[in-house]
């Protein structure tokens, strides 16, 4: 399993059993990991600092990156969504929430819950977002407040990769 400590500290699962990691994805010391959590291919989670929590129901696509500075801490709700090569720094994402693909998130920015960013966009340091937003651009900026649909899509999206993290769990073979 692609899981290190350093420093002594190493991943801590809430159900290991639940989780699914990829076999090139790589997970390193202070991370704490909430159940049905899905990390796929080449995903890099460096936790030699400050704490990195992701919670349950949560899937972290292709070639994510996470990592902390000193004094900020990356928390990650319950149900998102981290699309690939999405780079996540040292911030906080709220539930239910969708970063886009090749998204980058800097220390000290907080995403509420209930909210998407779309693919590409640069949210800066220290930028606060509240829930249920629709978040583009570099830099990023709120164009509009999710309905009750959207938000729906957003545990849909959640919730297939929850899904499709268990089928490769039982199904994924080498040949």
């Amino acid at each position: 399993m692609p899981v290190y400590a350093i420093d002594g500290k190493a991943p801590e699962f809430e159900d290991a059993e639940t989780n699914w990691i990829a076999p090139d994805a790589t997970l390193i010391g202070n991370i704490r990991i909430g159940r049905n959590v899905g990390f796929w291919f080449g995903v890099a989670i460096r936790g030699d600092g400050e704490p990195i929590s992701i919670g349950a129901d949560t899937n972290v696509q292709e070639h994510t990156i996470m990592h902390t500075d000193p004094g900020f801490p990356l928390t990650i709700g319950e149900g998102c969504t981290i699309g690939h090569r999405a780079l996540l720094h040292g911030c906080t994402i709220g539930d239910n929430s969708l970063i886009g693909m090749g998204a980058i998130v800097l220390n000290g920015a907080r995403i509420g819950n209930n909210s998407l960013v779309g693919a590409g966009a640069l949210v800066t340091e220290n930028k606060v977002f509240p829930d249920n937003s629709l978040i583009v651009g570099s830099p990023a900026k709120v164009i509009r407040t999710l309905d009750e649909a959207a938000i729906e899509r957003l545990r849909v999206s959640a919730a297939h990769y929850v899904a499709n993290a268990k089928r490769f769990k039982a199904k994924l073979t080498v040949v």
